[in-house]
């Protein structure tokens, strides 16, 4: 098992966020919250962070989930590795349960392209939710949809699967790559039917912050304007829009200037 810092892998000096943010974040979706990242990120983040490959949202109705990444390595259809370490599942289900929550699984299938059986399903979903994990990003298989819903466990993945196959844990706690993002332990995270964002270490504070206002000047300036332009002429629209989007701007750059001055 690799460690990256502490016993939840983040780095010394990393603190988590205080569970009231933790639930405040998940009141929006997922392109909110990477739209305040932009603001708190040192340069342009272009698409660093989320997800590059798409992925599916099998619970959509449970709205998005926030917890910090528990990570694991399977490969479903190579029944070696139930002789080469027949205590996997007690070692691994430790490792979860040291951690705190709330956490997200991360799991990164050998088998990809060709899968042949999923990790996930109503009796991992419930045993998962009682070692407090909230949902698990696989890019492989998952099933047992409704009973994984009913647990109150999300699901982000690649697609659906009858078989379960031999599905052991190879390797946990380590770096994994899911759909074309390398996620470390420890890393916060943001999903929803949108995709998933991967926050990079030190920049999870203010991120709260940085999404209110985003959402605050979206809703108060461009938005505003454009709902507003009833009975106007071409001419006034235009001038209209362009006046909002200034302030909009500006806001922005005041907020960049705050952030600075406190740095």
């Amino acid at each position: 098992m690799d460690k990256i810092g502490t016993v939840s892998g983040q780095p010394e000096g990393v603190k988590p966020l205080p569970l009231g943010e933790l639930l405040e974040l998940g009141r929006w979706n997922t392109p909110t919250i990477y739209n305040g990242w932009e603001q708190i990120t040192a340069g342009d983040p272009g698409r660093d962070g989320f997800n590059l490959e798409e992925t599916k949202d099998f619970m959509p109705q449970m709205g998005p989930m926030v917890g910090y990444a528990v990570t694991l390595i399977c490969q479903p259809g190579e029944r070696r590795y139930r002789e080469k370490n027949p205590n996997a599942w007690s070692e691994y289900r430790r490792y979860i349960a040291g951690i705190p929550g709330p956490k997200i699984v991360v799991v990164q299938d050998l088998d990809k392209p060709d899968y042949v059986g999923s990790f996930w399903g109503e009796v991992n979903a419930n045993v998962h939710k009682a070692l407090g994990c909230v949902g698990a990003i696989v890019d492989g298989c998952i099933r047992d949809v409704d009973e994984m819903t009913a647990a109150g466990f999300k699901a982000l993945a690649k697609r659906l699967c009858v078989g379960h196959a031999w599905s052991w844990p190879v390797r946990w706690g380590c770096e994994v790559e899911v759909f074309g993002r390398r996620i470390h332990p420890g890393q916060l995270i943001h999903a929803d039917k949108h995709g998933f964002l991967a926050v990079p270490f030190g920049e999870e504070q203010r991120l709260l912050e940085a999404a209110r206002m985003m959402d605050t000047n979206e809703c108060r300036t461009v938005i505003e304007a454009a709902r507003d332009c009833v009975g106007k002429s071409p001419d006034e629209i235009v001038d209209h829009l362009n006046e909002a989007s200034a302030r909009f701007r500006q806001n922005i750059h005041d907020f960049f200037k705050r952030r600075v001055s406190t740095l």
